[in-house]
């Protein structure tokens, strides 16, 4: 198998305060000639479906007499789908074995028809030693003297070599040997080996064997960046340079003082537009309530990636078992102030009534929404037996760290939003009666440029979607994370970027419902990264079943969610600075 490992996933919630070492050698990394290293099974699963994996000894393999030790690497490790159980074979630091039996393997029928199902959908294993992977096939089929492939072989050696620095483990691998057929009724000899050599690799770069430097840093990914910075040139340049100039040309006729009367109405009647709506254009979007939850939540999220895309280039996040995950749900309770200030802000200069509807709405939209999608995949896998089941332990824990961490936070920021940034300040007076919005082509509708909106920020992303994507479902482990920085700046950047332009389309279309517009047209971007998804899970992945199918689908979900709440609330923030700046310059009568 590759020297990969899967970047645990994905989209479920994680918490940084459960980490733990629970044996002394391994909490320091450091060995003394003949300790005790452990050898710790993990997970066995179709190779092709990275979601679905199970027990260890849901095969029939040897099992260690008595009650085998388990590690708890924290909460990420445990929403990731691990499980480590002590194997008990003896291995020492720096002792070499030539050849151990570990057990005998009976073989019923019940176990030889495990194993061939095992072997015909490709199933892998994973192991670790001093939180190092190793991986394996669990056998293989073998032609027969007729040349089809039908001979089930069941590995039984393992032979692991072991490159050591000094009193430290650096690199462990792990070769399965010996393959032989299954009979009923007979046993076989599972067997071990062991070989350690020195090697002057340190102990700070023992993980790089793992990073797969080729395929992230190709020229291709360098110059996806390139071509998203040129993007970023070309919008901002288009913004400032076309729609400012032709607001400065609106502005100057809009303000003239040396025209008589005659001249000035034969002006505005002329002019349609952004000037004619500014009655209108601050009148209260529909649904206030959920629009400052889901622009608080954005703007929560849009804080979150970047904290955690931060603090992933400081702290090799790519190196712990289930990092990243847990980094993840730490920093959104810890960020929950940031949606409740946004939305209660922006829910009391609108003159909302509601805020404690406002304020619930906002802490438990999207963790509820998650939730949702979680509970039902959690479902799948306690029906399948699988190791991605969310034990009930675990959901309580993720409920205690929202209800005691991310509903309070979110409460206080809502009431520091509105006693300090909740007064009105709108610069234009709405009118009483709302002005008729007239027909336009159809491109000017706001379906149309909510629909069109996303296509420039997904543009800018779409090769780093590749990459994220194949690393969450292919088993590379992502650490390129300067360029998800750089990407992640310019898909704000794009996005506010177009979100203004089709602001400002809408609005000299005279159509003044611009606030939701604004928000769906950033959204969008989401919408073409499922698309996207679509397509990578029948061209790029052999993924097959029930489980995987709705798991894949469901993260993904899940993911996209998250991507469309952020970039709407990006571009509405946008469009409303925009908007309030364009109108700040002109007479409101």
């Amino acid at each position: 198998m590759s020297s990969a490992v899967r970047s645990l996933v994905p989209f479920p919630f994680l918490l940084l305060l459960i980490t733990s070492s629970v044996f002394a050698s391994e909490s320091d990394h450091k060995y003394q000639p003949d300790d005790p290293v452990t050898l710790w099974v993990n997970k066995v699963g179709p190779y092709n479906n990275p979601q679905e994996t199970y027990n260890y000894y849901s095969l029939p393999f040897c099992r260690p007499p008595g009650s085998a030790a388990h590690k708890w690497g924290g909460l990420g490790e445990v929403l990731g789908g691990n499980e480590l159980i002590d194997s008990q074979i003896q291995i020492k630091f720096e002792k070499n074995v030539d050849k151990a039996v570990i057990c005998h393997l009976d073989l019923d029928e019940a176990n030889v028809k495990q194993f061939k199902e095992a072997i015909e959908n490709n199933y892998w294993l994973e192991l670790f030693m001093d939180d190092l992977p190793l991986w394996g096939y669990v056998g293989d089929l073998r032609s027969d003297k007729n040349g089809d492939n039908g001979k089930h072989v069941l590995f039984t050696h393992k032979n692991i070599v072991i490159q050591y620095n000094k009193d430290q483990i650096i690199h462990v691998n792990l070769t399965q040997e010996i393959p032989k057929p299954l009979p009923v009724g007979k046993a076989l000899d599972m067997t071990y080996s062991v070989k350690w050599s020195p090697t002057n690799v340190t102990f700070a770069r023992r993980f790089d064997v793992y990073l797969d430097y080729p395929f992230f840093e190709h020229q291709i990914h360098w110059f996806s960046i390139f071509n998203s910075f040129m993007m970023v040139i070309f919008l901002t340049g288009l913004v400032s340079m076309i729609l400012m100039r032709t607001l400065r040309n609106d502005y100057a006729k809009y303000a003239r003082e040396d025209d008589d009367l005659e001249t000035l109405e034969r002006d505005v009647s002329e002019e349609s537009g952004w000037k004619l709506v500014h009655g209108d254009v601050f009148r209260l979007p529909r649904n206030l309530v959920l629009l400052s939850a889901v622009v608080g939540t954005g703007a929560q999220l849009a804080l979150l990636v970047l904290l955690v895309i931060l603090l992933a280039i400081v702290g090799m996040l790519y190196v712990g078992r289930g990092a990243i995950v847990t980094t993840f749900i730490v920093c959104y309770a810890l960020t929950s102030f940031i949606s409740g200030y946004v939305s209660g802000g922006m829910y009391s200069r609108n003159g909302g009534k509601s805020w404690i509807k406002s304020m619930i709405l906002t802490a438990s939209l999207f963790p509820f929404m998650c939730f949702g999608i979680g509970f039902i995949l959690n479902m799948i896998a306690i029906f399948y037996g699988s190791l991605a089941a969310i034990p009930f332990g675990t959901i309580v824990v993720v409920f205690v760290i929202w209800a005691f961490i991310s509903f309070p936070l979110a409460l206080l920021g809502t009431v520091v939003g509105r006693n300090w940034s909740g007064a009105p300040n709108n610069p234009c007076r709405v009118k009483t009666i709302p002005r008729p919005i007239p027909e336009k082509k159809w491109y000017l509708t706001p379906s149309v440029v909510s629909i069109m909106g996303g296509l420039l920020p997904f543009g800018s992303i779409f090769i780093e979607m590749y990459f994220v994507f194949t690393s969450f479902w292919n088993y590379k482990v992502y650490y390129v994370y300067g360029f998800m920085l750089l990407v992640f700046l310019i898909l704000i950047i794009v996005t506010v970027c177009v979100t203004i332009v089709g602001t400002y389309f809408l609005l000299n279309a005279e159509n003044y419902n611009w606030q939701w517009t604004s928000f769906f047209s950033a959204a969008s971007t989401a919408v073409y990264v499922y698309l996207y998804s679509i397509y990578y899970y029948y061209v790029k992945t052999k993924m097959s079943g029930f489980f995987q199918t709705s798991f894949y689908f469901g993260y993904t979900l899940m993911f996209c969610l998250g991507l469309g709440i952020l970039c709407g609330a990006v571009g509405y923030l946008g469009s409303n600075l925009f908007v309030r700046r364009i109108y700040r310059n002109i007479k409101c009568d």
